[in-house]
């Protein structure tokens, strides 16, 4: 496990916040130079804490304004990773949780419209091995920035 100290959780925070953001804006909101931020990035990127930078999408502009869950339970036999497989053809799948206990899996989707949804759920049951759905439509979210 990576050492972190205070001024290494606020150059996190700050770059989840904007990853464009430079060394320069950055290090006086800490009181460092900017080499030193620097180091510091190159050190978090080095251990593994950041593991990369991209850019936030507003889905809705992109006409995929529907966002849901789907819980997904399958035969007692199915290997983990024949789960994520499944999921995983799903182009409208953003991510995949394989959780203990029942379900056996959330999926997170992005759709156009509810018959878009309704089509992604039907291709999933489809799969052979899913014995069950329940679709949990997402009305708001928050993301924890710090």
């Amino acid at each position: 496990m990576a050492e972190i100290d205070d001024i290494d959780r606020q150059l996190l925070r700050m770059l989840r916040e904007d990853g464009r953001r430079t060394f320069s804006e950055m290090a006086p909101e800490v009181g460092l130079s900017v080499a030193a931020v620097k180091r510091r990035v190159d050190r978090l990127r080095a251990d593994g804490v950041i593991t990369g930078f991209s850019a936030q999408i507003d889905h809705s502009r992109l006409g995929w304004g529907i966002e849901a869950f789907i819980e997904l339970s399958y035969t007692g036999a199915t290997p983990v990773g024949e789960i994520v497989r499944t999921a995983y053809k799903v182009p409208e799948v953003q991510a995949v949780f394989t959780i203990a206990g029942d379900p056996d899996a959330l999926v997170h989707v992005r759709v156009r419209d509810i018959e878009h949804l309704q089509q992604v759920i039907d291709g999933l049951r489809r799969s052979g091995q899913v014995t069950g759905t329940k679709t949990l439509m997402v009305l708001g979210s928050w993301t924890r920035n710090a």
